[in-house]
């Protein structure tokens, strides 16, 4: 990243750069929900391979790093392409929440949608509402021609459990009972610990960074 005028945040290695992608991209992977866009780490990641391409062309060839910094460029395509995948699925299978959600947020909030994945996502709804409309509901009686994408189409289960490391220690995370005889209880979570938990009860500390699905 820039440090003249950029985020903080973006002043990274690359060494660090690839694992927040890493992170965002097992996060999004075992993440019941749409999880906020990282556009950011997706633009620096895209300029950090360019440099690591053009550095490939003027190494002689034959060199064995020539090799070994190829397999390297290829596995973090992988992991890019692999993310940005996982994104468009959860996006058209949840795409009336997903706009909602994006509808809804404060002011100032994180979007879950990144520019481009909100115009494909409007695209997708305004193509899927106009097949409906022309396959099925215009041959169905007048009261039953309109129908609600946001009722139709089921939720993200937010009360799945998940596998997570946690990466710094946390105190007093509330936790529902399984049962009604049962009491909310409190846990702490040590760094390096692993935990199967609902999802619902750390997806704020998901977001914050301090969990890593897994």
């Amino acid at each position: 990243g820039d440090s003249d005028g950029g985020s903080e945040d973006l002043v990274l290695t690359p060494a660090q750069l690839i694992r927040s992608l890493e992170q965002a991209w097992l996060n999004e992977k075992f993440a019941p929900e749409l999880l906020e866009s990282k556009p950011e780490i997706i633009e620096c990641v895209v300029e950090q391979l360019d440099h690591m391409e053009a550095n490939l062309k003027r190494s002689k060839k034959g060199d064995l790093k020539v090799s070994i910094h190829h397999m390297e460029i290829e596995r973090i395509r992988y992991v890019l392409s692999s993310y940005l995948r996982c994104r468009l699925v959860k996006i058209e299978k949840f795409l009336p929440h997903v706009l909602e959600k994006e509808k809804s947020r404060a002011e100032g909030e994180p979007s879950i949608l990144s520019p481009e994945e909100f115009a494909f996502a409007k695209e997708y709804m305004a193509n899927t509402e106009t097949y409906l409309k022309n396959v099925a509901l215009k041959h169905m009686p007048p009261n039953l021609q309109k129908v609600s994408l946001l009722k139709s189409v089921p939720k993200p289960n937010l009360d799945c459990f998940v596998f997570l490391r946690v990466l710094e220690r946390q105190e007093n995370i509330l936790v529902e009972p399984e049962m009604d005889e049962e009491r909310e209880y409190t846990i702490d979570l040590e760094e390096g610990s692993q935990h199967l938990i609902r999802y619902k009860t750390i997806a704020p500390l998901v977001a914050s960074g301090a969990v890593q699905l897994i």
